[in-house]
């Protein structure tokens, strides 16, 4: 196996009136959960349909699985469940699943065990026998997992896999995941849910206007960041004494009833509340907290666009 499950170099699509990709150039390791994160716009779905072989890159080389992109034989080993999904709503859940692989070409006996196999994995197998319309989007995007699975892919892309899932389902999928990792399948997944990525992932990757900005492991991105986000509730902050913060904070702002400061040396907490004592301020609480995924991506994409 190649030491890279996903390799691009400077892959762009360009169309009619944008461009969508600028230049993307990620690596992604063989048997890592891979995040996939950025804005509305910046350019996640299109790179995806690009390794998928479903649109043609404008310029750029790319290999998946030690392959050129669209190379048959490495697209019988890969998997992808869509963001936008339209299944066959007629089909009973077991038929669905039974069609897929016979796309793959795979044995009967072997199809049927994995049919079998999946519907379990992922609390389906009660409902084999139920077509799909009298599914709810929770169960659908479920049985498009099992779906993206069925031939025991060495890279599936899911592409927000939990959207439509409750507390329990997205569990699910969580467990599910590090299987595929403990088995060295490789995941490359994309998510507006970002304490799915923290939990999940092992590196992540930021993009933004179509270029990727910053590649990270996820628990030294958020363990060992520059900055700490402070939440302080206090009264009588008047606009002069939050304005006198600066010299402490590179972000200041009110949060309800929590004044949140970002800053980059802890340290500087006790003078920081000493200043608000001597002003006058009444402080009932400072609380500072390592800064979340979303604090991160704020500061890394910036606002431009939501996710």
């Amino acid at each position: 196996m190649p030491s890279f499950a996903i390799e691009t170099h400077h892959l762009r699509k360009e169309f009619d009136d944008n461009i969508a990709v600028r230049g993307l150039t990620l690596e992604v390791k063989q048997g890592e959960v891979f995040g996939f994160l950025g804005p509305n716009g910046a350019g996640k779905t299109t790179s995806i349909k690009m390794l998928l072989g479903l649109v043609s890159p404008t310029a750029g080389q790319a290999q998946l699985l030690g392959a050129p992109l669209g190379d048959r034989a490495t697209r019988a080993r890969m998997g992808f469940l869509p963001e936008h999904f339209r299944f066959h709503d007629w089909l009973k859940a077991g038929e669905f699943l039974t069609l897929h692989g016979q796309l793959y070409d795979m044995a009967t006996d072997r199809l049927r065990r994995r049919v079998t196999e999946l519907l379990e994995l992922v609390g389906l197998a009660p409902f084999r026998e139920k077509q799909l319309h009298t599914f709810s989007k929770g169960m659908l995007q479920r049985v498009g997992l099992a779906q993206a699975l069925l031939n025991e892919p060495a890279l599936v892309f899911l592409d927000e896999p939990t959207s439509g899932l409750d507390p329990v389902g997205r569990r699910l999928v969580r467990d599910i995941i590090r299987d595929l990792r403990a088995q060295g399948t490789t995941v490359f997944l994309n998510s507006h849910l970002l304490s799915e990525i923290e939990i999940t992932c092992d590196r992540v990757a930021f993009i933004k206007h179509g270029e990727v900005v910053q590649v990270s492991d996820l628990n030294t991105l958020i363990a060992e960041g520059e900055a700490t986000s402070v939440a302080i509730r206090a009264t009588g902050l008047t606009p002069e004494i939050i304005a006198g913060l600066s010299q402490w904070s590179q972000e200041t702002r009110l949060d309800g009833p929590q004044l949140m400061l970002t800053i980059t040396d802890e340290a500087a907490l006790p003078t920081l509340t000493r200043y608000l004592v001597e002003r006058g301020a009444q402080v009932y609480s400072v609380i500072p907290q390592k800064l979340s995924l979303e604090d991160l991506f704020i500061r890394i994409v910036g606002t431009e666009g939501v996710l």
